[in-house]
C-alpha cells in the first residue's frame, strides 16, 4: 500500500481514468462492430459519421492511437463502398 497521500491519489486517479477509458473503449468496439453486421448501405452510411466522430475524439483524449483511428475510419469507409 502506498504512503505518500500524492501516491494514494494517484492511484485513486488512476482507477477512474482505466474505467473511464475502459468504457468508451469498448464502446467503440461496439459500434465499429455493429457497423460491420450491418449489410444495408443506407444504414451503414448514416451510422459512419457517428463513429467518426467518436473516433476522433478517442484519438484526441489518448484513449486510442490516431493512427489506429484512421486505419478504423478508412477501413468502415472502403467497407461501405463495397456494399451493394
Amino acid at each position: 500500500m502506498a504512503n505518500h497521500k500524492s501516491s494514494i491519489k494517484r492511484i485513486r486517479q488512476a482507477e477512474t481514468k482505466r474505467l473511464h477509458n475502459r468504457y468508451y473503449g469498448k464502446t467503440m468496439r461496439n459500434s465499429v462492430r455493429k457497423l460491420r453486421s450491418t449489410s444495408d448501405k443506407s444504414e451503414a452510411t448514416a451510422m459512419y459519421p457517428g463513429i467518426t466522430k467518436m473516433l476522433d475524439k478517442l484519438a484526441k483524449t489518448n484513449v486510442i492511437h490516431k493512427n489506429k483511428a484512421s486505419n478504423l475510419k478508412s477501413k468502415l469507409a472502403v467497407y461501405i463502398n463495397k456494399l451493394a
